[in-house]
């Protein structure tokens, strides 16, 4: 979808709002459940506001600080007491522009982090193409060594939009790494499909071994002389956020959609390698290109909802948080249109439990991301600065 389509879209929901293959598919809508035990409704707490574009939120495990990336460059931490006052990490001058789709756009730390003081960054550099770069703290906790960068990934991007940008490490202790097609309407690059380019795909990588890393050994790809031996999973137009529910063993892939639909697909974690998710031969649940529709050879989604509701699907987690013991196990997601949160709970078979969040939340503006605090719990993050915390209203 073009910028100026976007915007139109945008604008005309808000003025509306102001008045695995075996899975079961839905189409999200206005369907409402009964709120769990003694749960009264749920609210978005403002926890920082004044932020520039803050796009993600992570935090080392058992950490109370939360870490807030915006796109211009910087990564803040914020705490009880506020935003401290100099950034984490300040790479402005490597992003270049954070305009549309680029910038400082993903974030993981390593699993093994309170020891090593390692983590990774996903950002467009001064060029427009694709970076995945390895940090390390300093010896102030509230400080990164900005001497300690290694460049780990790179990746050409044809155009400005659909350039992924979650870093995620899976429970096999792999780096999970998403690109989308490189732009352009209906894929207009042709690399959703061509498992030969990083485009289009999840990555999974081995950061602990190789020089600058490793292909893990049970990679799907890993034979295919004419396949990219990194590809984990093809076939996606813009995966903007995913998100690994280890608990109970499932991926939640949320694809940004072109002129119709919005998707979530939901797969066995340790199950999907070499799964192919359609884009551009499906949209949804339909054809996109009909002269090539073969959806029974792809992996359909579970979940998808049409544009009159939204313009691009903003995924977050499902909630394993201790605040809010009604909602485990329940999938939180947005839209940046939209102005909305919704979530559902995947049963193993498709979404159920569908719940639009607008009455207790309110249009709470163009949501650009979810996050985890080192405590599990959930936060969203707004593209005009706020950073909001989902808690219970008993």
């Amino acid at each position: 979808m073009t910028a100026l389509l976007r915007l139109l879209c945008v604008c005309t929901l808000l003025l509306a709002a102001c008045g695995d293959d075996d899975a079961s598919p839905t189409t999200s809508g206005s369907t409402t459940i009964a709120l769990p035990g003694g749960l009264v409704g749920l609210e978005a707490d403002t926890v920082a506001r004044g932020l520039n574009n803050p796009v993600f939120l992570t935090a080392p495990p058992g950490d109370e600080r939360l870490f807030v990336l915006a796109k211009d460059g910087f990564i803040w931490i914020v705490t009880e007491d506020g935003v401290v006052e100099e950034p984490f990490l300040d790479i402005e001058a490597l992003v270049g522009s954070d305009a549309l789709e680029q910038g400082l756009l993903g974030m993981a730390f390593h699993p093994d982090y309170s020891h090593n003081g390692r983590f990774f960054i996903y950002y467009t550099n001064v060029d427009g193409d694709t970076r995945l770069a390895e940090y390390r703290v300093s010896e102030d906790p509230d400080r990164a060594d900005s001497g300690s960068a290694r460049v780990v990934l790179s990746a050409d991007q044809p155009g400005t939009a659909h350039n992924g940008g979650m870093l995620l490490f899976g429970p096999d202790g792999y780096l999970y790494v998403t690109l989308g097609d490189g732009g352009g309407a209906g894929d207009e690059f042709g690399n959703a499909q061509d498992r030969a380019t990083l485009l289009g795909s999840i990555l999974r990588i081995d950061i602990d071994n190789g020089d600058p890393y490793a292909i893990p050994a049970d990679n799907p790809f890993v034979d295919d002389a004419g396949a990219a031996p990194e590809v984990w999973v093809y076939g996606l137009r813009n995966p903007w956020r995913i998100a690994i529910d280890t608990e109970a063993g499932f991926m939640y892939i949320a694809d940004v959609g072109q002129d119709a639909t919005e998707e979530i697909s939901v797969v066995q974690w340790d199950a999907a390698a070499g799964m192919n998710f359609g884009w551009p031969v499906m949209e949804g649940f339909d054809c996109y290109r009909a002269e090539a529709c073969d959806g029974g050879a792809m992996t359909l989604p579970v979940l998808a909802y049409p544009h009159s509701e939204g313009c691009s699907v903003i995924g977050g987690y499902v909630y394993r948080g201790d605040a809010i013991p009604e909602m485990r196990g329940h999938y939180f997601y947005g839209d940046w249109c939209g102005g909305w949160v919704r979530s559902f709970r995947f049963d193993g078979a498709g979404a159920i439990d569908e719940r639009d969040w607008t009455l207790e939340f309110g249009q709470i503006g163009q949501v650009q991301s979810f996050g985890l605090g080192g405590d599990g719990e959930m936060y969203v993050l707004t593209q005009d600065g706020f950073v909001l915390k989902i808690v219970p209203i008993r």
